[in-house]
């Protein structure tokens, strides 16, 4: 999240009382996140407190947002833990503010858990794997916009900041992950919506009895039509490494691909390309942080996330991908 339209109170209050959410008692910037402006709103109805996110989209257009918004609220009809949009009087998901569109979704309960064990991500991994089959019957199409197709269009852009030894790696394996999508292989993935962004910062837990308790998975405006493994593949290379090295968590992987597979099992040709999708999702978010790095947009409360973390992420699963390989056979 990040702060690119500045939205003053007054502002945000005849918002959300035209959603009738409450008189407002609180608002704050984000400073998570690169993608959209966001806000952290609090009202009181009826003496009671509610807690909501208040987001202007900075890219996203009109046409695509009712993809997402419209997702969020299919899932939670069917039982997953996401944010629930808020609607107007005439129905819409998509609201305006000071031009441009906007949201206004609850905000979950707890915090994210930015050093997970294996019991984190168990509920991860089967929540993930609800939501894949939830989303089976979703009638909006809307393919995935960050991914093959992005990739190859946004690499020539990034390619002049690299370094020779990364730009080989970077066309390298973007010459690889096209090729691969052209096999039967990759034909047979099973498809539908996913989240494409399901980092450790977009997962809330709560605390139940002195345990963490997942309370929910948010900001799905990544969110597109496309193979669930690579969902998959963008949580392993987040959830199941050690942040400082990027080093692979076996005790983390296995347990959330048994959480996953106890929901969803996986497919025969999802278990023989998981070591190729896991670069493939290094890739994508490498060159997109590469992209925010090097072509940043003004922002006045912006936290740049470094890209030589996804490099390494990327340089890691290549040059272990034999381990990956037992490990999608022992899902």
């Amino acid at each position: 999240m990040a702060v690119y339209t500045e939205v003053s109170e007054h502002q945000a209050r005849s918002l959300l009382n035209d959603l009738h959410l409450g008189e407002l008692t609180s608002l704050k910037a984000c400073s998570d996140g690169i993608e959209n402006t966001n806000y952290f709103a609090s009202t009181e109805c009826e003496g009671q407190p509610h807690h909501y996110v208040l987001t202007l989209f900075e890219r996203l257009t009109q046409a695509q947002l009712p993809f997402y918004l419209h997702l969020m609220h299919h899932l939670a009809q069917h039982g997953i833990p996401v944010p629930k949009p808020h609607a107007n009087a005439a129905g819409n998901l998509v609201l305006q503010l000071l031009g441009k569109p906007a949201a206004v979704v609850d905000r979950l309960p707890g915090r994210s858990e930015l050093h997970p064990g294996p019991a984190h991500c168990a509920q991860v991994g089967a929540t993930l794997a609800r939501m894949h089959l939830a989303g089976r019957d979703f009638c909006l199409q809307q393919p995935h916009l960050r991914g093959l197709a992005w990739c190859n269009e946004t690499a020539p852009v990034v390619l002049p900041h690299l370094g020779d030894a990364q730009k080989t790696l970077l066309q390298d394996e973007l010459a690889h992950q096209n090729q691969l999508a052209t096999t039967p292989d990759y034909a047979r993935l099973p498809r539908g919506p996913i989240h494409a962004d399901l980092f450790r910062d977009n997962v809330m837990f709560d605390t139940v009895d002195g345990a963490p308790v997942l309370s929910g998975f948010f900001d799905f405006y990544f969110a597109g039509v496309d193979t669930w493994l690579f969902d998959l593949a963008v949580c392993l290379n987040d959830w199941c490494i050690d942040p400082k090295d990027a080093a692979h968590l076996s005790a983390h992987a296995q347990t959330f691909l048994r959480a996953y597979s106890t929901v969803r099992p996986l497919h025969d040709a999802e278990r023989a390309l998981l070591p190729a999708l896991l670069r493939g999702a290094a890739l994508r978010f490498w060159i997109s942080r590469l992209w925010d790095f090097y072509l940043p947009r003004p922002a006045s409360v912006l936290q740049p996330r470094d890209p030589t973390h996804c490099e390494r992420i990327l340089r890691e699963r290549s040059l272990h991908q034999r381990s990956f390989n037992d490990l999608a056979g022992a899902s």
